[in-house]
């Protein structure tokens, strides 16, 4: 290769006009052979972002993969577990568990979008991992889904803050379902599919947000759900 060309492709990996995944894959796999080792070293040492982003490609890549088989699933609220547009351009599914802090900090940012966007469901999936609070949440969330009154329930208990026997109480109240609601096989079937399905996209915790191919499993904050909303619809 003549220094020319060597001059070429560094530009182009410095300036970012070769697309991240591509220009990292082409550098770690190719990269020795045909540029250099020191021009490879000298490109990823000056533009160390590449690589992660290279690896963000690749996770997108595979949860997309992962996502097709399942995406019905993962769109299907489970009776009134839902909020947003009743004939959505773009669904965004929700798992989480009431207990969550970090869903907690998530909420509001759900909230703000659904109110801002007239085209977007919010499908929300229970997934109580934190404990037997957790649990008692869920069940009685579902109930109150199941008696069309899901957002009625979980509007509440947000408000009365961190759940426990008297914020369910004042939740299951506000929606008009039992606070210790009996043993439901539909409810059961809900909380095992929901944690096989958080399971098959490989969850470490809540929250976990789908929305279109990309797959968040953090509190990544209003910006970036709007901006996966955007990317989603674009891709529809």
């Amino acid at each position: 290769m003549t220094e020319t060309s060597k001059a070429t492709w560094t530009a182009a990996i410095g300036g970012g006009i070769v697309g991240a995944a591509l220009t990292a894959a082409a550098i770690v796999l190719a990269g020795p052979a045909l540029f250099g080792d020191r021009l490879v070293r000298t490109a990823l040492v000056n533009n160390p972002d590449m690589l992660v982003d290279a690896g963000e490609a690749l996770r997108a890549q595979q949860a997309s993969s992962a996502l097709s088989p399942i995406r019905a699933a993962l769109e299907q609220p489970f009776y009134s577990s839902w909020k947003g547009a009743a004939e959505p351009d773009v669904t965004m599914t929700y798992f989480y568990d009431y207990a969550c802090g970090y869903c907690r900090q998530s909420n509001p940012d759900i909230e703000r979008l659904l109110k801002e966007d007239q085209g977007l469901r919010v499908v929300y999936r229970e997934l109580p991992i934190l404990g037997p609070d957790s649990v008692a949440a869920a069940r009685v969330s579902l109930a109150a889904s199941k008696a069309g009154k899901f957002a009625q329930f979980h509007d509440t208990l947000y408000a009365a803050g961190r759940p426990g026997p008297d914020t369910i109480a004042a939740a299951a109240r506000a929606a008009g379902v039992a606070a210790q609601p009996a043993n439901d096989p539909a409810q059961e079937a809900e909380l095992k599919a929901n944690m096989a399905l958080a399971s098959q996209l490989g969850a470490t915790g809540t929250p976990l947000f789908i929305i279109g191919d990309q797959v968040m499993n953090a509190a990544v904050g209003y910006q970036a759900l709007k901006e996966a909303v955007e990317a989603a619809r674009k891709k529809a």
